[in-house]
C-alpha cells in the first residue's frame, strides 16, 4: 500500500555530496581620516574568516558547506546521500530502499534493483544512510526516484515515494576546424580544436588529447617545442568562464591507409577529443567527444603526389622531378601527360606532351621529369596536367612544389637554405 510520506513513521531526505567552497566576504574598509575612522578596519582585521594581509580580496581561507544544491554538469559525477529516519520509538522490519535515474531516453538504476536486496531493520529514532553516485552522460533534465517500502506493526507493506528534479548542464563549448594539406606530397590533416569554459567558475584543463581513428597516427602541436613537455598553455591550464583554449593536432595517413588510396579518399572519421577538467576545488569531470568528421578531399580518379625534389639547385642547372601517379578508381584509365607553364621561375625540359602507360585499379607508375632553373630565389614549380582520354577530363597539379634556386657565389649557403625549405615543406 503506498500512502504520502506525512503519514508514515519512517521520513526520507536525499542530500547532493559536494566539496565545500571557500568562504567570500564583503570586505568594506575606510580611510583613517573618514568619519567612522578605524572601526570598519578593525572589524575587517579581527574577522577569523580573513587571512592576515588579503583583508581586501573578499577571499578567506575557511571552507564553507554548500548552501544549495549547485550546478551540475555533463561529465561530473553526480553523488548523494539517502538518509531513512525512523521518527517512532519501534523497531521497523524489511526496510527497502530503492533509487532510480530517469532521463529523457532511458532509465538507470542506482540502488536496491538486484535480486539479491538487502533489507533492513530500523530501531526506533535510528538512521539508515545510503550513498549513490552515477557518472552523468546526458545533458537536460534528470528526475532521482526515491522509494522506500517496510513493513508495519500490523504487518502491513507500506511505501512511498520521492521525486528529486535537476538538469544538468554543458560546462565545455567545442568547435573543430579541418584543413587539409594543400600540397600533393602528403595526406596530411590539421585539426584546430577550440575548449571554451561555459560553466560559472574556473575550470583546470588537465588534458585535451585526440584519440585517432584507425587510419591515422596523430601528432600534438600543443608544446613550446617539440623537444619539451611544457605546454604553451603553462603547467596549470586554468580557464576562466567563458574563456577558449586553442589546440592543434596533426593526423598522418598510416602505412598501410597511405597504400590504399581509395579508402584513405574515403575515410572522413578523424577520432574523438578526450577532456579532462577540474573545478577550482577539486571535482574531477571527463568529455570524450562523438567522432570528429572531415570533408574528405577530392581527388577524382587519379591522384600526383611529388616523391622526389631537391630543396636547392643552382641557377641554370637542370635538376630531376620525381612524381608518383596512382589510379584511385574501379577501372582502367588512359592519361595523356602535359606540362603547364607560368611557374617562371624554372621551365621543363623534355617531350611537353605524352602518353602514359595504361594504369590498373589501385596501380601507380613513377615519372622522373627535368626541370632547367632561370630564376634565383624560392621558385613555384608550375606543375602538370593529366588528361583521362576515355572521359575527356582534365586534372592540373598546380604549384607541385617549390624549390630554391640559387647562383653561384651563394652556394656556400646551401646547406642553410636546404635546411629551412625542408622546414617549410
Amino acid at each position: 500500500m503506498e500512502s504520502k510520506d506525512k503519514d508514515h513513521i519512517l521520513s526520507l531526505k536525499v542530500m547532493r555530496l559536494t566539496r565545500p567552497s571557500l568562504f567570500t566576504g564583503l570586505a568594506i574598509g575606510c580611510d583613517a581620516r573618514d568619519l567612522p575612522g578605524e572601526y570598519l578596519n578593525a572589524d575587517i582585521r579581527a574577522d577569523i574568516a580573513i587571512p592576515q594581509g588579503l583583508s581586501n580580496t573578499g577571499v578567506g581561507h575557511m571552507l564553507l558547506l554548500p548552501q544549495s544544491f549547485g550546478n551540475i554538469y555533463l561529465g561530473e559525477t553526480f553523488s548523494c546521500c539517502l538518509c531513512v529516519h525512523n521518527d517512532g520509538s519501534d523497531s521497523i522490519r524489511e526496510v527497502s530502499i530503492k533509487a532510480v535515474l530517469q532521463m529523457s531516453n532511458q532509465r538507470v538504476p542506482l540502488l536496491g534493483e538486484d535480486d539479491n536486496e538487502m533489507l533492513h531493520q530500523l530501531e526506533g529514532n535510528g538512521t539508515i544512510n545510503e550513498v549513490i553516485q552515477h557518472e552523468v552522460k546526458d545533458i537536460g533534465t534528470h528526475i532521482l526516484v526515491c522509494a522506500v517500502s517496510y513493513l508495519s506493526s500490523s504487518g502491513d507493506r507500506l511505501s512511498f515515494r520521492k521525486f528529486f528534479k535537476f538538469q544538468v548542464m554543458k560546462p565545455l563549448d567545442v568547435k573543430t576546424k579541418f584543413y587539409n594539406a594543400e600540397d600533393y606530397v602528403s595526406d596530411e590533416v590539421y585539426l584546430e580544436a577550440g575548449v571554451q569554459n561555459i560553466t560559472s567558475g574556473p575550470l583546470c584543463l588537465e588534458k585535451v588529447e585526440l584519440e585517432p581513428s584507425p587510419y591515422f597516427s596523430v601528432t600534438p602541436m600543443n608544446k613550446v617545442s617539440q623537444e619539451s613537455n611544457t605546454l604553451v598553455f603553462g603547467r596549470m591550464n586554468v580557464v576562466n568562464p567563458h574563456d577558449t583554449r586553442q589546440y592543434l593536432y596533426c593526423l598522418k595517413p598510416k602505412p598501410e591507409a597511405r597504400s590504399n588510396p581509395a579508402a584513405l579518399r574515403q575515410a572522413t572519421a578523424i577520432g574523438k577529443l578526450d577532456i579532462v577538467w577540474r573545478t577550482n576545488m577539486g571535482d574531477r569531470g571527463r568529455l570524450q567527444t562523438s567522432q570528429l568528421q572531415r570533408m574528405a578531399p577530392q581527388y577524382g580518379d587519379v591522384r600526383v603526389t611529388v616523391e622526389r625534389i631537391p630543396s636547392v639547385v643552382r641557377l641554370e642547372e637542370q635538376f630531376e622531378v620525381g612524381l608518383s601517379i596512382t589510379n584511385i578508381c574501379e577501372r582502367t584509365l588512359e592519361l595523356h601527360l602535359d606540362f603547364l607553364g607560368g611557374g617562371g621561375g624554372s621551365e621543363w625540359s623534355g617531350v611537353s606532351s605524352r602518353s602514359l602507360p595504361s594504369l590498373q585499379p589501385g596501380q601507380s607508375t613513377n615519372l622522373s621529369l627535368s626541370l632547367v632553373p632561370l630564376q634565383t630565389g624560392l621558385q613555384t614549380i608550375a606543375g602538370v596536367r593529366l588528361t583521362d582520354t576515355f572521359l575527356k577530363r582534365t586534372y592540373n597539379y598546380e604549384n607541385l612544389a617549390q624549390v630554391f634556386i640559387t647562383n653561384e657565389k651563394s652556394v656556400e649557403h646551401e646547406s642553410f637554405f636546404s635546411a629551412w625549405v625542408n622546414q617549410v615543406a
